[in-house]
């Protein structure tokens, strides 16, 4: 493919693409301000559905940042090919316009296209592991164009990132992709640490995210909620159109949070609960132990692989198990602070700089079409 000429004398550009749904936008959001304190210019295009206004403002806050908006469908989403194909028209033209370095794709849709500059696709999740993780089968014939539109990107990108080994095992299994290859690299999501703070700790359960997509396991929070001695208050959308719906009976039901105002639950919550069926990485874990809460999560590889000892684990869908480990946490002050002490100091080591660095090592290779020189 023809490429155009490069300059190094002038500053990196990269395009990258954002879904404005979850917690790839805080990815994209983070990265975006480290790579662009570094000299950086950056063309972000967003999808999935049009910026809310404090994720405008978000944006708009980091300089040399330049905002591209659009509310197409993802490959994910129900019924999208029809808005797929239309925004990688759009993204195409977006790269002739802005003439970027790399591109840097945060979802499957786009990977396959005749992109003129070196591509970096990273995987966040995919539909087929969410689909073994949740129904516990594989994903059904009537996903096939989606499953081949994943082969294509995964095979044609010449670098694939996941934000941890786990779902970097589930590409191998579902699409053929080497997790031994050069061209794949885990690089862990990242936080900046001064984003949080721990204020005088309060007597309720917090627990955030896509509170409709059933892999995060809110219902088997919710459904024990009134078992409990403290009350259980949950942040997020409780429903998305064609997705899924969280009743989440007996929780106090918060909403959708400002970064501001979520930042202020985690500061004030001593148990943060992330029960997940499937979780790639699990980055309201990461902003909660950060806040100084104890954390209590699903017993899935990936949560296990970024939290090891940090953490209490119970099997996903455990009513039980999970009531009986927040009551531990409420009766024990000094295993919950010890535990919230462990979770903050692992938190650490999931550094916005560090991503940004790894990020930025990645560019390079890609460019070059060398990994030898990547961690």
């Amino acid at each position: 493919m023809a490429r155009h000429s490069r300059n190094h004398k002038r500053p990196l550009k990269v395009l990258m693409t954002a879904d404005t749904i979850g917690g790839v936008w805080t990815f994209a959001m983070e990265l975006c301000e480290g790579l662009t304190s570094r000299g950086i210019e950056i063309m972000l295009a967003t999808l999935g559905r049009a910026p809310s206004a404090e994720q405008l403002l978000e944006a708009g806050r980091i300089p040399r940042l330049h905002l591209r908006l659009s509310d197409f469908r993802l490959e994910w989403m129900n019924d999208p090919w029809s808005d797929v194909e239309a925004s990688g028209e759009w993204l195409l033209r977006l790269e002739s316009e802005f003439r970027p370095d790399v591109v840097h794709l945060n979802s499957f849709g786009h990977g396959g296209l005749p992109w003129r500059c070196p591509v970096v696709l990273t995987a966040h999740s995919c539909v087929a592991s969410w689909w073994q993780s949740v129904k516990g089968e594989p994903l059904p014939p009537s996903r096939s164009r989606y499953k081949g539109v994943v082969m294509s990107a995964v095979h044609s990108a010449r670098c694939v990132t996941t934000p941890s080994r786990a779902i970097l095992e589930t590409l191998q299994e579902n699409y053929g992709l080497s997790i031994a290859s050069p061209h794949v690299r885990v690089i862990p999501n990242g936080r900046r640490a001064d984003r949080f703070c721990r204020e005088e700790k309060e007597e309720f359960v917090f627990a955030s995210g896509r509170l409709w997509d059933c892999a995060k396991g809110i219902d088997t929070l919710a459904a024990i909620a009134h078992e409990l001695p403290w009350p259980v208050f949950l942040a997020g959308e409780r429903a998305l159109p064609g997705a899924g719906r969280c009743d989440g009976d007996g929780c106090r039901m918060l909403g959708r949070l400002t970064a501001e105002e979520m930042a202020g639950y985690y500061s004030w919550a001593p148990i943060y609960v992330l029960p997940a069926r499937y979780e790639p990485f699990g980055l309201s874990a990461l902003e909660a132990a950060l806040s100084g809460c104890a954390l209590i999560l699903g017993d899935i590889p990936s949560l296990r692989e970024i939290w090891g000892k940090n953490a209490i684990f119970v099997p996903p869908g455990d009513a039980p198990a999970l009531a009986a480990a927040i009551r531990r946490l409420i009766d024990n002050a000094e295993e919950r602070d010890s535990f919230a002490r462990l979770a903050y100091r692992r938190a650490l080591h999931y550094d916005a700089d560090r991503m940004t660095k790894a990020y930025l090592s990645v560019y390079s290779a890609a460019r070059q079409e060398d990994f030898s020189c990547v961690a």
